[in-house]
C-alpha cells in the first residue's frame, strides 16, 4: 500500500510531504504497459499529483498535472483528488530511451525540455484554477519546483524517484515535497537547506529499507516534527458507462447513431485505466431518443 505522511515543522513554518508510491506507481505500469523510461516519467508526475491533490481543501476536490514537452513521450496527464489517489496517462507509453551517462532513466529527454507544466485546480468553482510554467528540464521535480516559485510565489523543494528493477518492473517509487511558509525564520530555512544538500535521493532511501517515517525524519532532522495526517493513495480512476453515456451528449444524434461499426458496436476506451465500454446501435438509438425528450 501506498503512504503519504503529512508533516508540519519548524514551529509550523514547514510543510512538508513524504510519500512512498511503489505500489501505485506499479498499478500504473501495468495497466498501461510502459517502458522503464516511461514507467519513471509517468511514476513521477503520477507521485507529484497525488502529494498536490492531499493539499487540497476538500477530499472531492481535484488537480491536474499536465507536462507537454517537445520529447516523444508526448503529453504526460495525471489526475488526484483530496485524498491522494491518482489516475494517469502517458502520449505513448513505448518510448525508451538509452540511460544517460549517469546511469539514470533519461526522462528529461522523452519529455523534453521545451513546453509547459499546467496545473488545473477544480474546486467546485464556476471555472478551475489554472496556472502553468515554461518546462526546465522535463524531469519533472525540477519542472515543479520551478512552478511553484513562478507561479505561485512559493518556495519549495520536491523530489521523486522511481527505481527500475532488472525485469523492467517497478522495484520503488517515492518523493517528497516541503514548502516553506509565510514569515519562515531564517534559522528554518538555513536547516531545511542543510538537510537537503545531506539527503540521499529519494530511490536510495527507500531501496537502503527507509520508510517514510525515517524518509521524515531525514527531511527534517533538526526541525521538531508532527504528523499531521497519514494517507494511503491508490491508483483509482473515476470513469463509468453513465459517464461516457454523458460524453456522448455533447455529439449530435444524426452523428451518433454514424459511430457503430460494422457489427453495431461503439467502444469507447478509458485513457486512464484502459477499461473499455461497449454500446450497441440500440444503446446508442435509446441516449439520442432520451435527449431527443428532454428538448
Amino acid at each position: 500500500m501506498s503512504k503519504v505522511l503529512r508533516c508540519l515543522a519548524g514551529d509550523a513554518a514547514v510543510m512538508a510531504m513524504v510519500m512512498d508510491s511503489t505500489d501505485l506507481v506499479r498499478e500504473a505500469a501495468k495497466i498501461h504497459q510502459t517502458t522503464p523510461t516511461m514507467s519513471a516519467a509517468l511514476g513521477r508526475a503520477l507521485t507529484a499529483v497525488s502529494m498536490m491533490g492531499i493539499m487540497l481543501k476538500n477530499t472531492e476536490d481535484s488537480v491536474t498535472l499536465k507536462i507537454a514537452g517537445n520529447g516523444p513521450a508526448g503529453s504526460v496527464i495525471t489526475v488526484a483528488d483530496g485524498r491522494g489517489h491518482a489516475r494517469g496517462c502517458v502520449g505513448d507509453p513505448t518510448v525508451d530511451l538509452p540511460l544517460k551517462a549517469n546511469g539514470h532513466l533519461d526522462v528529461g529527454g522523452a519529455i523534453g525540455d521545451d513546453g509547459m507544466l499546467y496545473v488545473f485546480r477544480d474546486t467546485g468553482a464556476r471555472e478551475p484554477y489554472v496556472g502553468c510554467t515554461p518546462l526546465v528540464s522535463g524531469e519533472i521535480a525540477e519542472d515543479l519546483t520551478s512552478y511553484y516559485a513562478h507561479s505561485e510565489q512559493v518556495p519549495t523543494v520536491c523530489a521523486l524517484g522511481v527505481l527500475i528493477d532488472r525485469d523492467r518492473t517497478v522495484k520503488v517509487a517515492g518523493g517528497l515535497l516541503l514548502q516553506l511558509l509565510p514569515f519562515c525564520p531564517e534559522a528554518v530555512i538555513d536547516q531545511v537547506e542543510k538537510n537537503i544538500a545531506a539527503m540521499p535521493s529519494v530511490t536510495e532511501m527507500m531501496t537502503s529499507g527507509m520508510d517514510v517515517n525515517a524518509m521524515a525524519d531525514t527531511l527534517l532532522a533538526g526541525l521538531g516534527y508532527e504528523i499531521v495526517d497519514e494517507y494511503e493513495p491508490e491508483y483509482r480512476c473515476t470513469c463509468s458507462r453513465d459517464k461516457v453515456e454523458g460524453a456522448f451528449s455533447a455529439i449530435p444524434s444524426d452523428e451518433l447513431l454514424t459511430l457503430p461499426d460494422e457489427n453495431g458496436e461503439t467502444k469507447v476506451n478509458c485513457n486512464f485505466c484502459d477499461k473499455v465500454y461497449t454500446f450497441t446501435t440500440a444503446d446508442l438509438k435509446r441516449i439520442a431518443a432520451a435527449r431527443t425528450a428532454q428538448n
